[in-house]
């Protein structure tokens, strides 16, 4: 008897499990439809003096919760943003801090970003 009890616990979550997969599947491809609409930013953060790519800039969106950093060539993207007007603020260490608004659409979403160090 202990047995079928086993295996009838060891079927319902093994059956829960695929129920629960099956479903993130179907979220997925919805959310896949809505992501076609939005855009990815991307672009570069230099030293304003020397041109030498900065690594570890902080780049957040304003009046979000967006933010990423460069990596080691200076390089940042953030992805799922709607066309329209951003305003980037970048922070690092030793360097003053930058705001930029851009206008961001599907033909222009790449900006360069020269950061002053602070004195």
């Amino acid at each position: 008897m202990k047995k079928v009890i086993f295996a009838l616990m060891v079927a319902f979550v093994a059956g829960s499990a695929f129920a629960e997969k099956t479903s993130t599947k179907i979220e997925v491809k919805a959310e896949t439809k809505t992501e076609s609409a939005l855009i990815s930013l991307s672009g570069n953060i230099i030293d304003e003096v020397s041109g030498e790519a900065l690594v570890g800039v902080e780049v957040k969106l304003e009046g979000t919760e967006l933010k990423t950093y460069t990596d080691f060539d200076g390089h940042f993207v953030i992805d799922n943003l709607k066309a329209g007007e951003c305003k980037l603020v970048t922070s690092y260490t030793s360097y003053n801090k930058k705001e930029k608004t851009l206008q961001v659409d599907s033909k222009s979403n790449q900006v360069k970003i020269e950061l002053s160090a602070s004195k």
